[in-house]
């Protein structure tokens, strides 16, 4: 497993990752100062940006279903949460924005390459549902 979101698992393939890119910052609030320099207040962790991409082979290894899987959580809303293949876990996040391009269509209009990214925002724990059951089985529909 290289990522895991919610129930979605990248891996090598089907579904697979190259690359990952994380943008983190810290929020500050400027005091202006008579005769000095403006003073910085720390306010606390800014936004945190996750951006997975890679490219799916649906007509050698799928991964097709796995798109699917990303897309309808996406459409849910619900924070989900992220773990790195080493055991790391990343927080909650949302996922934001999925892009697909296809590449050399085959006869069914599927590209034979397709490129993806998923860009996802961390949102703050209790953003996160406590279920994490609750979670996969409305993606499948048998819970509202």
């Amino acid at each position: 497993m290289l990522y895991l979101i919610g129930a979605l698992n990248l891996d090598t393939r089907p579904f697979s990752v190259e690359e990952v890119q994380r943008t983190m910052s810290a929020d500050f609030a400027d005091k202006p100062i008579v005769g000095g320099r403006i003073a910085r207040e720390f306010m606390g962790e800014g936004e945190d940006k996750l951006m997975l991409s890679g490219q799916l082979l649906p007509f050698k290894t799928g991964g097709l279903t796995e798109l699917e899987l990303a897309k309808s959580m996406m459409l849910a809303g619900r924070p989900q949460p992220v773990l790195r293949g080493d055991g790391a876990r990343l927080g909650w996040f949302t996922i934001d924005k999925i892009s697909e391009g296809h590449k050399e269509l085959m006869r069914d209009g599927v590209g034979f390459f397709i490129r993806h990214s998923i860009e996802m925002t961390k949102v703050s724990a209790e953003g996160g549902s406590p279920s994490v059951i609750g979670n996969i089985l409305s993606l499948f529909g048998l819970l509202e």
